[in-house]
């Protein structure tokens, strides 16, 4: 189903874009941080980094496969510091998305009755919130130079929702059975 309204069109080639740059972004951070003496705050970085690719690829799925040239506006960081002004983009990247970014999308695919679009926007909002929490923990560490405490990260290859430790027996964003979830 391909999406119908040019506006939900274009927020989905513009969120596909952002999601796209942070799975690089944090591809790129999380070797930093291995690098810098922190591999569990590198695993969770290429855990969400998996996040935003599913997102992407949601996203992506949702425009039907429509072809066109444009050109993508998505906000993001760009450069690297020290782990913990990493983790600081990748905060405020978070935050953008939950605050501003897609709040709006959301509402504008309901509005335009796009269901496919309405539906990958609230699973990439929600998996959002969690990231900007679990990067936030990860920051706190950094700051006292020390790593993070987890065993592992667990990711829902549906939606993107990412747990530490532990996957739940269903995932609380889309529903998701445990056995799905990807561990980092």
């Amino acid at each position: 189903m391909a999406v119908q309204n040019a506006m939900t069109a274009d927020y989905l080639r513009s969120a596909y874009g952002g999601e796209s740059m942070a799975h690089m972004r944090y591809l790129i951070w999380g070797d930093m941080a291995e690098k810098e003496g922190f591999p569990k705050i590198a695993k969770l970085f290429m855990a969400i980094a998996y996040a935003e690719r599913v997102h992407a690829g949601n996203h992506f799925k949702v425009l039907g496969g429509s072809t066109s040239d444009s050109t993508v506006a998505a906000g993001g960081v760009f450069g690297t510091g020290r782990t913990a002004e990493n983790l600081q983009g990748a905060i405020n990247g978070e935050l953008h998305e939950v605050e501003q970014m897609y709040p709006v999308y959301l509402n504008a695919a309901e509005f335009q009755n796009e269901p496919e679009a309405k539906r990958s926007f609230h699973f990439a909002l929600e998996a959002e919130k969690v990231h900007a929490k679990l990067f936030q923990d990860a920051q706190n560490a950094a700051k006292e130079g020390r790593d993070m405490e987890l065993k592992a990260v667990y990711v829902c290859p549906v939606c993107g929702h990412t747990v530490l430790d532990g996957a739940p027996d269903r995932c609380p964003i889309c529903g998701a059975k445990k056995e799905m979830y990807r561990q980092f």
